[in-house]
């Protein structure tokens, strides 16, 4: 009686001696199928997670390449401060913000603050125009000459802007002002950061472009995430 032909020509179970050991692998026992079952399920709870706190991450960059839009702006105008002369007649509309201006005007004391910023030595102060309380002027006091001896300048350059839109570093300065000295900051305010060049504010640029680079970083490895989940989910199963 013939055989016929295996169709796998390099290995033929039939041409195997009686009581040579399987090739094939040997039948779950109920033992074997308990310890699966048993077996922890896939990380979901951690890939959750990790989507999750991607997202955030994602979501407070993207809030603070925004916040830092109006310094970018600025940062790439003109070099060039414009002229407006005396602050203590200003009435600033909005050809005028976040411009790189030069003025002059006298510091009034009445609602005037001195405070600081972490990690740098020298300090601040804030003080409205005589004559003109929507207009404030913050100028910087290199560390070594704060004190009554100080005198504050008469003539700014620096950016110009409504104290509303000026930045991270401002947030808050209004309450400041109030809880320090219970004067009440006009709510249309401007503040005039002396000092405060294009050029000198060109960090903001690399910072806002940093942030949004992590932001669309986060976001891409969410996607990718996501999109093995959904590949996983509707890979087919194996023909048994």
């Amino acid at each position: 009686m013939s055989r016929e032909p295996s169709s796998n020509p390099a290995l033929d179970l039939r041409d195997l001696p009686e009581g040579a050991p399987s090739l094939l692998p040997p039948a779950l026992d109920q033992d074997d199928a308990a310890v699966l079952d048993a077996a922890p399920a896939p990380p979901r709870r951690e890939r959750t997670a990790t989507v999750l706190l991607m997202l955030l991450t994602a979501i407070a960059a993207a809030v603070m390449a925004f916040a830092l839009r109006g310094e970018a702006r600025y940062a790439v105008t003109s070099g060039q401060p414009q002229e407006i002369g005396d602050l203590a007649t200003l009435q600033p509309g909005s050809d005028l913000a976040n411009r790189y201006v030069r003025a002059s005007g006298l510091l009034g004391t009445h609602g005037a603050i001195r405070y600081g910023r972490a990690a740098e030595g020298d300090s601040f102060r804030l003080a409205p125009i005589a004559g003109n309380p929507r207009i404030l002027v913050e100028i910087r006091v290199p560390e070594g000459f704060e004190g009554p001896r100080f005198v504050p300048p008469t003539t700014f350059a620096g950016r110009l802007v409504p104290l509303a839109d000026a930045g991270v570093r401002h947030v808050g300065l209004a309450d400041t002002v109030r809880d320090e000295t219970k004067v009440e900051v006009p709510r249309d305010a401007w503040i005039l950061i002396d000092g405060s060049s294009p050029r000198a504010s060109r960090w903001a640029v690399a910072l806002a472009l940093l942030f949004v680079a992590f932001a669309g970083w986060n976001l891409l490895g969410v996607a990718r995430l996501l999109s093995r989940v959904r590949d996983q989910e509707e890979k087919p199963l194996p023909a048994e």
